[in-house]
């Protein structure tokens, strides 16, 4: 007895009809577990193409102390001039650092009028060859050198801000996977009450030779269909915070995080990966169900 297309249609609508609230908590459990799955994904290759970018600007910065003498700034021009790793170097005075000070530190009327120009130290602002260089050269200017007051590179603030980005994106994953396991447990028993709800017409089918397929497939296609509704759910609210995010952006200019908005393959590698793991959530959960529930 084959099952046609039109028969499983019709018994699958009818078992998502039957237990609709537990369906329909299945399906929204899937969509907000796969949206933090999506979300997990996009937020390590977003801030992996922004790390990636800022770790090949990395710069160097040497501070000089303010009553630095002109023989120290030799010295250290000297240094610079010698050093392989460092490409080229601009040279901030007095009056040009204070001018970037007043700036960085408008919102800081007290710290600004603290200081005067001839106060203000100056500073080498270096580019590296390669950012890997970038501890390595800092370190030969902070070992002593006359005059130096400090040299400092971004580097550790990208190391900080790559381990908070980790933190968060396995709570993010843990929190999916929780949400997942759930969403599973949900199908099961969605699948179960089915079963429970037809057990006598199951009776009936296997008593006029209904093969054991025919009788399994629409409970099956229930679930299947259950964890694709999720994971088209998630595929909307994925892509709209992707979208969202790309908004801020570039609406408000923040040109430091461009690198952060995702190309458009990665986003759809992303949302299909997002749909198969609903795919298989459904799947597995309904198949668990057949085989444990469904005396075929």
């Amino acid at each position: 007895m084959p099952a046609s297309l039109e028969y499983v249609a019709k018994e699958t609508a009818t078992n998502l009809w039957r237990n609709r609230m537990m369906a329909l908590a299945a399906i929204l459990t899937v969509a907000v577990s796969l949206s933090l799955v999506g979300s997990a994904l996009l937020l390590k290759q977003a801030v992996s193409r922004q790390i990636g970018q800022w770790s090949n600007n990395v710069s160097l910065q040497i501070f000089m102390n303010a009553s630095a003498t002109n023989q120290e700034l030799a010295n250290v021009r000297s240094m610079i001039s010698q050093t392989p790793q460092i490409t080229h170097c601009t040279y901030l005075n007095h009056q040009q650092s204070y001018d970037q000070m007043k700036t960085v530190l408008s919102n800081e009327p007290t710290a600004v009028d603290a200081l005067t120009p001839a106060y203000t130290p100056t500073d080498f602002r270096c580019q590296l060859r390669s950012p890997s260089e970038a501890q390595t050269v800092s370190a030969t200017f902070n070992g002593g050198v006359p005059g130096v007051y400090s040299a400092t590179t971004p580097s550790q603030s990208i190391h900080v801000m790559q381990q908070v980005t980790t933190i968060l994106q396995t709570i993010l994953l843990v929190v999916a996977i929780i949400l997942l396991i759930s969403s599973l447990v949900l199908i099961l028993n969605a699948i179960r009450m089915a079963i429970f709800a037809r057990r006598r017409e199951v009776s009936v089918m296997k008593l006029v030779g209904a093969t054991n397929w025919f009788i399994r497939v629409p409970f099956m296609l229930e679930g299947l269909v259950q964890g694709l509704l999720g994971a088209l759910v998630a595929v909307v609210v994925v892509l709209l915070s992707n979208l969202g995010v790309s908004y801020l952006i570039h609406h408000y200019k923040v040109a430091v995080l461009g690198s952060a908005v995702l190309p458009t393959h990665q986003i759809v590698t992303t949302e299909v990966l997002v749909l198969a793991v609903g795919l298989v959530v459904g799947v597995a959960g309904s198949s668990v169900a057949v085989r444990r529930f469904l005396d075929v």
